[in-house]
Formats: C-alpha cells, structure tokens, sequence
C-alpha cells in the first residue's frame, strides 16, 4: 500500500487533481467489504439466511423480510440487462470526459437489480434488452461489458 492506498486504486472518498469524484460514493466501514472485494476484481452481494434472497445494494437489513442476519456472498459476476440510456452530456467530473457513455439497470443472476455503466459496447449500438452481461472493473469499481463466450 501507498499512502493507505492499494497501487492503482482510486481513493473512493478522495479528489482527483483537485476535482471531487462523483461516481464512487463514500465507503464507510458496512460498506467496506464490498469496496475492497471491488478493488481485487470480484463483486459481492448481500443474501438473508431467513428468507433466503439476495440484494444490492448492500444493506445492514434484508429489505424483503426485514431480518438482520444477513452476510456477504461472492456474485458470479453474470447479468442481464434490464434498460440503459446513452448519456452523451454530464458535466461532473469524471463523467464529462467519459461522454458518450452507457448508463445502465442489470439483473444479476443471483436476483437483485443493478445500477451500473455498460462498457466495450460501441455507444450502445449493440445492446438489446436481455443479453448477457459479465462484470468488469474500472478503478475499483463494478462496470459490466457484453458477455464473451
């Protein structure tokens, strides 16, 4: 580690040049295991041992049966896409030199509905509702990308 850092990770919470980032939230210590998960390339969810479903995003509570005992799960890493929209203009930063950019709902194969970013897909040109998606990671965060296979 580097300054508290792992080498080529971004700080979740910190600046970039001086700018504020606004597509990594704060990671607070709930929040953790997911974030640092993230940053070695795998994606995890949170699945309730009382009803038995997962989520996401990570909550302390199951928002279906409202238990508590809930824990961390690997995700497979497999989605679907549920809807998408080309952004061609954001002006908060990083976003601005992304433009064009394919922001994203996927259905993971475990259950829970993902916000997300579709990368490796042209502007969009070839996606279509309902195919198959694999999980990427863009500076310790999850993206998606169409499904090699």
């Amino acid at each position: 580690m580097v300054g508290g850092q792992r080498p080529g990770v971004v700080p979740v919470s910190g600046a970039t040049g001086g700018r504020p980032r606004f597509d990594l939230p704060e990671v607070d210590a709930f929040t953790r295991p997911y974030w640092d998960a993230a940053a070695e390339g795998r994606l995890l969810v949170r699945r309730c041992a009382a009803c038995g479903r997962a989520h996401h995003y990570p909550r302390e509570f199951c928002p279906f049966c409202w238990s508590e005992k809930v824990t961390w799960e690997p995700a497979s890493g497999r989605a679907t896409l549920y809807t998408w929209s080309v952004v061609h203009r954001n002006d908060l930063p990083p976003f601005a030199e992304r433009t064009p950019y394919v922001a994203a709902v996927v259905d993971l194969v475990e259950g829970p509905r993902m916000m997300t970013e579709v990368v490796e897909c042209e502007q969009g040109g070839r996606l279509r509702v309902g195919m198959e998606l694999e999980v990427a990671f863009r500076e310790g965060a999850p993206v998606f990308r169409p499904r090699s296979r």
